[in-house]
């Protein structure tokens, strides 16, 4: 990614964002101090969507994408009762009806991490 497509796509498919997720999970690469991530620019409409949810919280995983930049998804969050755990709620694709079933969960994303950004 570079600077002038800031943020990209900020919609990541439910089974891309578990890809990315897992991929961060595996890694064993240390980072050098010149290289270490110290911040995340995150695009208000990442924000902004995961706001729309009207959760009680949002989480905020952290994986790495297809370009190998750490990346932060942004995920809805309610407290389960029964569970007595946060369980994950995630957003529609655009131009997808909520009580519509089926692959068309989305997480927020659009961050980029600094360094390099």
């Amino acid at each position: 990614m570079n600077e002038e497509k800031f943020p990209g796509p900020i919609q990541i498919p439910l089974a891309t964002a578990n890809e990315w997720e897992q991929r961060y999970q595996d890694d064993t690469t240390v980072e050098d101090k010149k290289n270490k991530v110290k911040a995340f620019l995150v695009p208000r409409e990442s924000l902004e969507k995961v706001l729309k949810l009207e959760t009680e919280a949002v989480w905020a995983y952290i994986g790495i994408n297809d370009q190998k930049e750490k990346t932060l998804l942004f995920v809805g969050a309610e407290y389960d009762k029964e569970k007595d755990k946060w369980v994950n709620v995630y957003g529609k694709a655009d131009g997808e009806s909520e009580k519509v079933e089926g692959n068309n969960d989305v997480v927020y994303d659009g961050s980029r991490p600094s360094p390099p950004f």
